[in-house]
């Protein structure tokens, strides 16, 4: 067998297996305008801060105004005398004010009434469970009363809590209580 040295191919470099089948990917270039824009920016910005920390021109000395006299042919010359004396002005108001007292009728349906509420967390056939729910909510920090009531079905020992002057305090309570496990409490018109 023989081998013709003369016309053969050269042969090339194998690829490595890494890039066999991929298509050559172009070359990024580099971001020079973007660098030169940051740069300019950065310029402009130390420009003006230099521009507002360096002192401006001096403040002007304040302008001493003249009179301007104007000539008239057939004017009498004025003097100081002639003038007539500047009048006093006493302002009263400001005495007038703080004297002064104003009086408004409300009519008794307008007037704000503060409502008492209360709190029932519970009502209970034996004093003693009564007694472990006021225990508990004492616990908390708030202060209850046990009371008994008797009514139509026999007697009751009810778990309480206020008077509060405003229904939006009874509810915070109640939500404190019910963050610690004590469910069940009603606000109430107090009587």
């Amino acid at each position: 067998m023989s081998r013709d040295y003369a016309n053969r191919k050269p042969k090339t470099a194998k690829k490595p297996r890494a890039t066999r089948g991929k298509k050559a990917q172009p070359q990024r270039r580099k971001p020079y305008g973007l660098f030169l824009m940051v740069l300019v920016f950065a310029g402009v910005f130390g420009y003006f801060l230099w521009w507002l920390k360096s002192p401006t021109t001096e403040p002007a000395a304040p302008a001493i105004k003249t009179p301007v006299v104007i000539e008239q042919p057939n004017a009498k010359p004025v003097k100081k005398d002639d003038l007539p004396p500047k009048p006093e002005q006493k302002w009263t108001y400001q005495e007038e004010l703080k004297n002064k007292q104003i009086e408004v009728d409300i009519p008794e349906s307008e007037k704000l009434q503060v409502k008492l509420y209360q709190m029932q967390c519970g009502s209970f056939r034996k004093e003693s469970q009564a007694q472990t729910l006021k225990a508990r909510i004492a616990f908390q920090g708030f202060e209850a009363q046990v009371k008994r009531t008797e009514g139509t079905t026999g007697l009751w020992y009810k778990v309480v809590m206020g008077p509060y002057e405003g229904k939006r305090l009874a509810e915070t309570q109640n939500h404190k209580l019910q963050k610690d496990g004590i469910n069940g409490c009603q606000i109430w018109l107090w009587q």
